[in-house]
């Protein structure tokens, strides 16, 4: 029985999904792109990487697997463990090997394991519907022979007036202009003046009753009889939704001790509600991104447990 369609189905819900005794899954949001050389525009999306060192089992991919099988928990972990075995032998022995709509394993110099992941899929759900669009080229006309055919249709036609030998009727026209635009320039020079003493009365009020807002604001008391009580403001704290786990106990007793145990140590130990599998729980710590929290696992993993691992998860 194959897996590869339960990994897959994962990757679009959860950020992490680890096969047990073989590595993690990792997703990350990436934004829509833009390639100018090709006018092609891509999706936002998620991208899929893998970290061979995430290999305990968090129960996630076994559980997914048993509800869609119809088959117990433990059985689904012996599918698993067993495909596992199959991927590592067949990588050895035949090369590489590929995971449906996943991505293809293969082995480098130092014969560790090389993961290519596959775009065939967008595991990204709010990008559903949306492909990959390629923008057909724009094409621009010369400006220059636009400018020019332009010039030549606004080109000014001349304008040739019929000589006539009889001119005594332009004086007439010559002495009416004259005095309209007389009548207009003292009209205007009038409708100017009337405006500017409009202006300056407006102005006058203006200042007046602002003078009289400003005095009735400083002759006012204010009093509050019963006065609200002080607020007090609290940060929220970021959130920590990285986790390093000493285990996981299916006695309570257990998971207090070791928590006490790790507290001593000088570790930032915390107890979490159960899991759903009945199990308590102990982390060494949380942490705000993931990058901190590797960082923190591989230190705990030479110094102190092994046997430490991950958890993703908003507590």
């Amino acid at each position: 029985m194959k897996i590869e369609d339960s990994i897959s189905q994962l990757l679009y819900r959860y950020q992490c999904v680890t096969v047990p005794g073989f590595g993690a899954f990792l997703t990350e949001f990436q934004s829509a792109q833009l390639h100018e050389s090709s006018n092609t525009f891509y999706p936002p999306k998620k991208l899929i990487s893998f970290n061979p060192y995430l290999k305990n089992n968090d129960g996630l991919l076994a559980n997914h697997l048993a509800h869609v099988e119809k088959i117990g928990y433990e059985v689904a972990v012996n599918i698993i463990h067993d495909q596992v075995t199959t991927w590592k032998n067949s990588i050895q022995e035949l090369g590489p090997f590929s995971l449906k709509n996943v991505g293809q394993f293969s082995l480098n110099a130092e014969r560790n394991l090389v993961f290519v992941p596959f775009d065939q899929l967008n595991y990204l759900k709010e990008s559903f519907g949306l492909a990959t669009y390629i923008s057909p080229t724009v094409k621009r006309e010369n400006e220059k022979a636009i400018v020019a055919t332009q010039e030549e249709e606004e080109a000014p036609i001349p304008f040739i007036a019929e000589r006539k030998s009889n001119y005594s009727y332009l004086k007439y026209a010559a002495i009416f202009v004259l005095s309209v635009g007389i009548t207009g320039s003292i009209g205007y020079k009038l409708y100017d003046n009337y405006l500017t003493q409009v202006a300056q009365e407006t102005l006058v009020v203006e200042t007046n009753v602002q003078k009289k807002v400003n005095q009735k604001i400083q002759e006012a008391t204010f009093f509050i009889a019963n006065p609200l009580p002080a607020v007090t403001l609290t940060v929220a704290n970021e959130k920590m939704n990285y986790h390093v786990v000493a285990g996981a106990f299916r006695q309570e007793a257990n998971a207090e001790k070791i928590f006490e145990s790790l507290t001593k140590l000088g570790y930032k130990a915390r107890r979490i509600a159960p899991n759903k599998h009945g199990l308590f729980p102990v982390l060494y710590g949380s942490y705000a991104s993931l990058a901190e929290a590797q960082k923190a696992m591989d230190t705990i993993q030479k110094v102190h447990n092994p046997e430490a691992w991950l958890l993703i998860e908003e507590l």
